[in-house]
């Protein structure tokens, strides 16, 4: 039996991005060659010394073991119809680990640093829209509904359509852009015909000018998306409003943000500046 071939056929009847296609057959491949290409009579114990082997051999991050699982969760379950995989094989417990935030004033700064007005408007709806790189760079001219002020985000993660807000100072600065570079499909081509730009291009964009502005904190093109949610959090809009425009599908995963938000945490005094007060 060809599992790999199967696997592709399933992933991309269920419409699975390319990137994940690519990412479950990586891990596919790896677990049926751990077995010798024998996987038609495994046991719990065995698949799970797999997993094992994983964290202890391989030394795999909590997200590769996630995914691998995931990967072989498909091939058992949807491929194979082995419901039992999913009674059986435990995912691996999450790590609760806080995004780091930028405050506004060093969001101002990264992009006072970029001059290339093609980049900034990158970065301007990174922040203002909250968008992930994935879908600022698949953004389309006719995405940019500027009548109503939204943003249409297209398929975005979990293949769901999402608007979102246009700001008007990004629109004043995509305005100039248009009259600039006159884009036709893609809002922020790139360098090969009837392409958009690329993801890593984004995120070279953002470390020149995280370097440019001398901030040291941790920070990638994604933490302006955490700082956006974080900012509108601050500044007393609802949750639900934001979980709706980060198009996240649980509140659970937007109630994250709860935890970085200073808004609450100001109101606290440290007890060593009661001390010193007395």
């Amino acid at each position: 039996m060809n599992y790999l071939q199967d696997v592709a056929r399933e992933l991309k009847i269920q419409r699975y991005s390319p990137k994940t296609v690519k990412a479950y057959l990586s891990h596919i491949k790896k677990f049926i060659q751990f077995f010798n290409n024998d996987i038609t009579h495994l046991k719990d114990a065995q698949i799970k010394n797999y997993f094992l082997h994983l964290v202890e051999n391989e030394k795999v991050s909590r997200s590769s073991l996630d995914l691998a699982h995931s990967a072989i969760r498909f091939l058992f379950v949807e491929v194979l119809n082995q419901k039992w995989f999913t009674k059986s094989i435990k995912r691996p417990r999450k790590e609760r680990r806080l995004p780091g935030i930028l405050s506004p004033e060093e969001v101002r700064k990264i992009f006072d640093a970029v001059k290339n007005i093609k980049h900034r408007c990158i970065l301007l709806l990174t922040y203002s829209s909250g968008l992930r790189v994935s879908e600022v760079v698949r953004l389309k001219v006719s995405d940019i509904d500027s009548n109503r002020m939204l943003i249409r985000i297209r398929q975005g993660k979990g293949k769901r359509d999402r608007y979102s807000l246009l700001s008007e100072v990004a629109l004043k600065e995509l305005r100039n852009y248009y009259r600039e570079y006159h884009p036709k499909k893609w809002l922020f081509p790139g360098a090969k015909e009837g392409s958009h730009l690329s993801e890593r291009s984004v995120q070279h964009v953002f470390e020149q000018a995280l370097h440019k502005t001398g901030i040291i904190k941790p920070a990638t093109v994604h933490t302006l998306r955490h700082s956006f949610a974080t900012h509108l959090l601050e500044s007393g809009i609802d949750i639900r409003y934001i979980q709706e425009l980060l198009g996240h599908s649980s509140p659970k995963t937007t109630q994250i943000y709860t935890h970085v938000s200073r808004k609450n945490l100001s109101r606290i005094t440290s007890p060593l500046d009661a001390i010193f007060e007395k």
